[in-house]
């Protein structure tokens, strides 16, 4: 598009509307492509029905290889997807799909709304990876970043999209961040909230999205952005002049389009502040999300791990982290995200075994204690995260097995390197290393909560958290789940409630899931063909309770 200025200078622009772009990597400047294939692309598969629960795994193409290299689409088409449904996960969240300038950005500097990255291919090895999540069931997100105003802030020389170029705050808690929606767009035109809209809309209809994650949804909140404030829970830090109420009243228009449209599709919302009624109905007077990402539950195992000795952990604390939630809202649980992976931060598995995931994760190499503490931790803190944690569960790619590395795109300061900006899936596939425990425990975790559904069950009944003995048992979905956290202390015939109900009915358990399983790299300290059985004997207020 060529437009003549006001002063007369002639602008060379590419539409912001463009479906393909593509660039030279020695140059600066975009070329918009008409991608016009010989045969429309045809979606063979149906988008699946809305699942009760999610196990979401979260995903970068460019990453999900173990080649130094940007992947590609086909790639993840027909190497990571299948990977994904062994592993039990039911639904995928694609990371940095908007075309962005700088690979490094991990998506955030997008350039065009409209445009699948081009650095993996083209719109049509894009559309297959939809296509084919849909075949293996999964529903797919995309990241919803709707917040880069490079390309777009003096279109043609004029205030055309209507920024609020009032409000501009920088946040200083993301180094190199674009302001978000609320700080950048003026979301009270409705040229800007067209724009918006048709984008998601665009995404839904054209590739087949089942749903959307909303980043950075606190900045977008409140005038102050989030930054340099604390909140505790008063309503009066939810309800009040301090809310941006244009870009609240955009997420819920958003959400209520969305639903109308396609009552099928999902929406996340990323907000720390804990806002409340932000997934209730639009209906209600609510956000209309589905679900909030449960943001307090990885801090609190980095600031235990980090700052506790083992015999210091409290379980009190644990378990109120974990179910924290505000009544009738939905929560996504998660021990780690790709936050935690990238250059600058740790994995709980490298917290946890450090410089000792380099050489001693070999099962011909003695089994030393910092290994076997790091293993057990490992898959007891995603077991409990998932089991009590919330109502869905996330993971970033490669954590299920304790990848070794942190993630670090090339830039500069990495002399443009590749070596950490990608997945090393082969290391789960060698039986000389130790990461196929790990891999091997995720993954039955999760076909048992697909067997069990203990996601989508009402919130777990918590019947002990035992400070001295680091116990904490509770039961959800017809489970019991018991986590001894003793760093040392083994327990036999250990007394726990039976069942939540008062009701006195006696029970017949067995061993489904046991993260001590030689199996999962533990040490088979239980038999699995011992049967358990409740009695008639109270205990912690209930009148049932078993031995185990």
């Amino acid at each position: 598009v060529v437009i003549r200025a006001q002063n007369g200078d002639l602008l060379y622009r590419i539409s912001p509307w463009a479906r393909y772009v593509i660039r030279d990597e020695d140059k600066v400047n975009y070329d918009w492509v008409h991608w016009n294939p010989p045969q429309s692309y045809i979606h063979k598969h149906p988008s699946p029905k809305r699942l009760k629960s999610l196990r979401i795994y979260e995903s970068h193409v460019g990453i999900a290889s173990p080649e130094g290299k940007v992947a590609s689409y086909k790639n993840f088409t027909y190497n990571v997807l299948p990977r994904i449904k062994d592993l039990g996960y039911n639904c995928v969240q694609l990371m940095a799909i908007m075309e962005h300038a700088y690979y490094a950005s991990f998506g955030y500097q997008v350039t065009s709304f409209f445009a699948a990255s081009r650095v993996h291919s083209n719109p049509t090895k894009f559309a297959d990876v939809t296509r084919l999540s849909g075949a293996v069931d999964s529903v797919e997100k995309r990241d919803a970043v709707q917040e880069d105003l490079d390309r777009l802030r003096e279109y043609a020389h004029v205030n055309l999209s209507r920024f609020n170029e009032g409000q501009v705050a920088r946040s200083c808690t993301w180094v190199g961040a674009i302001p978000s929606i609320s700080t950048g767009w003026g979301m009270n035109c409705w040229e800007v909230l067209r724009f918006l809209l048709s984008n998601l809309r665009m995404w839904i209809e054209d590739y087949r999205f089942d749903g959307f994650r909303f980043d950075g949804v606190t900045s977008m909140l409140y005038h102050h952005h989030g930054i340099g404030t604390g909140f505790s829970g008063d309503y009066n830090e939810y309800f009040g002049l301090h809310v941006d109420e244009d870009a609240l009243c955009y997420l819920m228009l958003a959400n209520h389009m969305i639903k109308f449209l396609h009552p099928e599709c999902i929406t996340i919302a990323e907000d720390v502040s804990g806002m409340p009624a932000l997934c209730r109905p639009v209906a209600e007077g609510g956000g209309g999300f589905d679900y909030r990402l449960a943001m307090a539950i990885p801090d609190k195992w980095i600031q235990i791990i980090k700052e506790l000795k083992d015999e210091d952990w409290n379980m009190g604390n644990i378990v109120h982290t974990l179910t924290n939630r505000r009544y009738e809202e939905k929560y996504i649980a998660y021990a780690e995200s790709h936050d935690q992976a990238l250059v600058g931060d740790k994995t709980l598995a490298f917290r946890l075994m450090d410089a000792e995931m380099y050489t001693n994760m070999s099962v011909l190499s003695p089994l030393t204690a910092v290994i076997d503490r790091g293993i057990q931790l490992h898959k007891m803190i995603r077991l409990i995260t998932h089991a009590l944690g919330g109502e869905s569960y996330l993971n970033f790619m490669g954590n299920e097995f304790g990848h070794p590395e942190w993630l670090d795109f090339p830039r500069t300061g990495n002399n443009e390197s590749y070596h950490y900006a990608r997945r090393q899936f082969n290391l789960t596939e060698d039986h000389l290393l130790r990461y196929r425990f790990l891999n091997a425990f995720d993954r039955d975790m999760n076909k048992l909560e697909e067997r069990f559904g203990w996601l989508a069950s009402p919130p777990a009944y918590v019947s002990e958290k035992h400070e001295a003995n680091k116990v904490i048992a509770f039961e959800r979905a017809g489970l019991l789940f018991v986590f001894n956290f003793h760093p040392y202390q083994s327990y036999v015939d250990y007394r726990v409630v039976s069942w939540h109900s008062s009701l006195i009915v006696i029970f017949k358990y067995k061993i489904l899931l046991d993260s001590d399983d030689g199996e999962y790299g533990g040490h088979q300290r239980l038999d699995h063909s011992t049967e358990y059985f409740s009695e008639e004997y109270p205990h912690n207020y209930r009148p049932n309770s078993l031995m185990v």
